[in-house]
């Protein structure tokens, strides 16, 4: 028999043998149509493969990410036997699911996708669907699985099966395509509705430049019609959204290949947005107790070597400064913990000093692959909001309790009301122990679970919402990411929390005790924005480029109506400007229906509209960005009004 934990901690009992999709069947045939895979043990697993011994079991539908990563997995190998149809001999690379949807790499020989053909791939994948072709797993020696792919000619599975094990090696079969693959995968192809491929672009193999480029054909599928329109209308609003567009709309930053790609220039509008934003985080974490530190942007080799980052990242690194100094070397920073480390490191600490929470806009460097660059999201140069916290073990969960305050107020004050807590630990299935030669993660085991344990506490001693994620712990200790749904209900990582008991080991960081005896502190890594860059892109996208009031660029546009009303606008302008209230004057021979047009397309959250009526009355005519009239004020009224909706942004 199968011994089967549900989620709900009912147990119940199966013949041995059974799959998931039958476990749901026994409970209800409804409930049997929705699932498309299953957690078994923490691993996702097809619906359809067979249970043994003790089994803890979720049953996955397309409401759950994991159920929808399948879902899509699964259309990648129909989008592949598709494909195979229409150009024999093709080869295949790689072919995941991704946040929405799915790609594959390939190798179409000498023939060329474009968008021309996509019409003629879908409906070929609609054709294979309606088949209901089982995915069927099978287990492949290795031997055989090179024999497989070697009569193929298919060169990049053979590069893929030279890291793998004989006896961890599976294929997937459905219909007429055969693929190397560890699944899962949904039950059959019928459960794939609606079609639509997206974007063809190219894509090195295995993101390494020196190697062949492969056509990368992105796609995406729902388990109906109407779910893929509203994703697409989503596409076109996201279009109008895109981070890219709005800061060069709005003049906050730009790109220049002789400076370096993936090097981001602010614009004396984006310069003022950071600051603004800087000064909100500095205010918040002088009231918390925080003090600022500033670092180079540079550091020897040897710090680290220490901190772990070069054995780690040293390959993946931007190249190595070598200075005049034989055998000395630096590098561009990639993160800010190690000087922080060496900060709290040239003083002697008392248990009465801490927790010592150091500060930092730290401005780090990590070479990212060209082909992985996207605008301000991913770069190569970005600044985090970084904050490192050194505590004794007894204030560990009171310290990471008041940092989720902290992110919780920046998200409150920006808008963010959708998110989740992701609780991200070890890999469950890592075969190398922590700390040993070979291993992802260094530390030892005991602190790695007093630190697992410190934020499962903290998280649910704040009633968050929670997703338990393995393998997504940095590799010096766990961490709690929050994960943030836009407007358009997309998925962002910002604000990250993370325990770190190793780092104090390998710097030998120490305060003297109560007992009079030296002990390790604890070290907590903090960055509620993440990085400046990332969370300005998410920002402006989130709020379609309608920053805040205390936010925006220009608060204020003076639109006059002639010339005649120029000095009336410097009064108001010099008036507004006592209240620190930003303002922009329209003094251009235009008429004022356009000036309002062109106000409105730059976003600004109040238009005053002077003329000779409102230099009579000594007033101003007020207009609010996408609402219209709001009637006409003095100066000083309409000044402290703003006063108050500042305020109300910012929870004061």
């Amino acid at each position: 028999m199968v011994r089967i934990k549900f989620p709900d901690g009912r147990v119940k009992e199966y013949p041995e043998g059974v799959t998931a999709l039958e476990v749901a069947k026994s409970i209800s045939n409804s409930l049997a149509d929705k699932v498309i895979a299953a957690k078994v043990n923490g691993q996702v697993w097809d619906a359809t493969r067979p249970l043994k011994g003790e089994v803890e079991l979720k049953l996955l539908t397309w409401n759950d990410p994991e159920g929808k990563a399948a879902f899509w997995h699964s259309s990648a190998h129909l989008m592949a036997e598709a494909l195979e149809s229409f150009y024999p001999g093709m080869k295949f690379g790689i072919g995941p699911p991704i946040e929405t949807g799915f790609y594959y790499d390939v190798d179409p020989g000498d023939k060329v996708i474009s968008a021309e053909d996509f019409k003629k791939i879908e409906d070929k994948m609609l054709e294979l669907a309606r088949r209901k072709n089982k995915y069927i797993r099978e287990d492949v020696p290795k031997k055989e699985a090179i024999k497989y792919f070697k009569d193929k000619g298919d060169e990049y599975k053979l590069d893929l099966l030279e890291n793998l094990q004989d006896g961890s090696i599976t294929f997937y079969r459905q219909g007429n395509f055969t693929d190397l693959c560890r699944g899962p995968h949904i039950p059959d192809t019928g459960y794939i509705k609606a079609v639509k491929l997206l974007n063809v672009a190219g894509a090195y193999w295995r993101g390494d430049e020196h190697n062949k480029q492969l056509t990368r054909i992105y796609a995406v599928t729902y388990p109906d019609q109407k779910e893929l329109a509203e994703y697409l209308t989503m596409i076109e609003e996201a279009k109008k959204r895109d981070h890219r567009k709005l800061g060069k709309e709005l003049a906050l930053f730009t790109f220049s290949e002789k400076v370096g790609l993936g090097l981001p220039l602010w614009l004396p509008n984006g310069a003022a947005l950071r600051e603004r934003l800087e000064n909100f985080m500095r205010n918040a974490q002088r009231e918390a107790g925080y003090m600022q530190v500033v670092t180079p942007h540079i550091g020897h080799k040897d710090l680290y070597i220490t901190s772990g980052h070069y054995e780690k990242y040293g390959k993946d690194s931007f190249q190595p400064i070598r200075t005049p100094q034989e055998g000395e070397e630096f590098f561009l920073k990639p993160m800010n913990c190690p000087h922080h480390c060496e900060i709290y490191r040239s003083s002697q600490h008392s248990y009465r000093e801490l927790p010592l929470r150091l500060a930092e806009f730290g401005t780090v460097y990590r070479y990212e692959q060209s082909g992985e660059l996207h605008g301000l999201t991913r770069v190569r140069g970005f600044t985090q909001d970084d904050a490192h916290i050194f505590c004794r073990p007894d204030q560990v969960k009171e310290e990471f309790v008041n940092v989720i305050d902290l992110v919780l107020k920046v998200f409150k004050t920006l808008g963010f009301t959708d998110y989740t807590a992701q609780v991200s630990l070890r890999d469950r299935t890592e075969t190398t122990s922590v700390g040993q030669k070979g291993s992802k993660y260094i530390g030892t085991e005991e602190n790695w679970e007093k630190a697992e344990k410190a934020i499962i506490e903290a998280a649910d001693e704040k009633g968050l919402k929670t997703n338990v994620v393995y393998g997504e712990a940095a590799f010096y200790g766990p961490k709690l990411d929050f994960m943030v749904k836009d407007a358009l209900k997309r998925n962002w990582q910002l604000g990250t929390i993370q325990v770190d008991y190793n780092l104090p080991e390998r710097f030998d960081l120490e305060y003297v005790g109560s007992d009079n005896q030296k002990h390790r502190p604890v070290m907590i890594h903090r960055a509620p924005f993440g990085s400046l860059e990332r969370f300005v892109a998410v920002l402006l996208e989130h709020c379609a480029g309608n920053l805040p009031l205390w936010l925006a660029p220009d608060q204020v546009a003076l639109l006059t109506i002639s010339e005649n009303n120029l000095a009336y606008s410097q009064k108001i302008s010099h008036l507004l400007k006592k209240y620190d209230i930003r303002t922009l004057i329209d003094e251009r021979n235009e008429k004022i229906g356009k000036k309002i047009r062109d106000a409105e397309l730059k976003k600004i959250p109040y238009m005053l509209i002077l003329g000779d009526k409102e230099m009579a009355e000594d007033k101003v005519a007020v207009r609010k960005h996408g609402k219209g009239d709001v009637g006409a004020m003095s100066a000083e009224d309409f000044a402290k009004k703003i006063e108050e909706e500042i305020k109300e942004e910012l929870g004061k």
